[in-house]
């Protein structure tokens, strides 16, 4: 049993390869924060995900685009202090991934420099080749992104099931080249998914992407019912937090109101 003293073993990239290769299924989870970073890890969780998605998870927007680099370190610092166990990988948002390498190097190198991550995660594929290969050359392991890339939504006109085999199997392969340590595959039918697992050697983790991957990963808010209105077909809840929260606020309120808490008990 792991204690201060004796803590919990890392998990690595080669932690993970060696998971692919032994056809261990890898679980990956979205974390924002301390406390909830801390829960996952305690849980057992391989992979800490600090998603761009908090920009419509955490801050209600729309899409991922505006949440900002320096709100991303500001939520990666809580998640990878928290994580004793699982290795911590934080997006590079918009447009830190798009914009020049250099740029995206700098950014990548904060992450590993500014909070207690491990690696950084970058939309796109083959066209995304030469900043995958000039990141991992400064010394910053990178997972790389294809299918359904959020940044592009304006461009793709929506979030669409991507299906175009050829090219995400030649955008993996493009990404391993380059030196990336995993790829994550997002929206994508059953087989196209199998295809590229199939074509590359490092590990696939695949959202809506069917179970012919080497790992899962979703957003913790839905797989708890902290939703605020519509959730992916490719998600399940676990449980209904969402709801529980609702009761016990309701209850905290009536009990203020009704002159009920705080009780002597509870009073100095």
């Amino acid at each position: 049993m792991a204690t201060e003293q004796n803590p919990p073993k890392r998990v690595t990239t080669r932690t993970l390869q060696t998971m692919r290769d032994r056809d261990e299924a890898i679980t990956m989870l979205t974390a924002y924060d301390y406390p909830t970073a801390k829960l996952l890890d305690e849980a057992g969780v391989d992979m800490l995900l600090v998603g761009d998605s908090l920009a419509m998870v955490v801050q209600g927007h729309d899409t991922t685009l505006p949440v900002t680099m320096d709100q991303m370190i500001y939520h990666a610092e809580m998640v990878g202090r928290a994580a004793k166990r699982a290795m911590v990988v934080v997006d590079l948002p918009f447009p830190e991934g798009q914009i020049e390498i250099t740029r995206s190097i700098e950014a990548s190198a904060r992450v590993l420099k500014e909070t207690h991550c491990h690696a950084v995660k970058l939309e796109g594929g083959a066209e995304q080749a030469g900043r995958i290969e000039a990141i991992v050359t400064a010394g910053i392991p990178v997972m790389a992104h294809v299918g359904l890339r959020p940044q592009n939504i304006h461009v793709d006109g929506g979030y669409r099931l991507q299906r175009d085999t050829e090219k995400l199997v030649a955008d993996a392969k493009a990404a391993e080249s380059a030196g990336a340590f995993a790829v994550l595959i997002e929206c994508v039918p059953t087989e196209v998914a199998a295809a590229i697992t199939a074509a590359v050697k490092v590990p696939t983790i695949g959202i809506g992407a069917g179970r012919d991957v080497s790992g899962q990963v979703l957003v913790t808010h839905d797989i708890v019912g902290l939703t605020s209105g519509y959730t992916p077909k490719f998600t399940r809840q676990f449980a209904d937090l969402g709801t529980a929260l609702k009761e016990a606020a309701t209850g905290y309120c009536q009990q203020v109101r009704d002159g009920g808490f705080p009780s002597d008990q509870e009073s100095f």
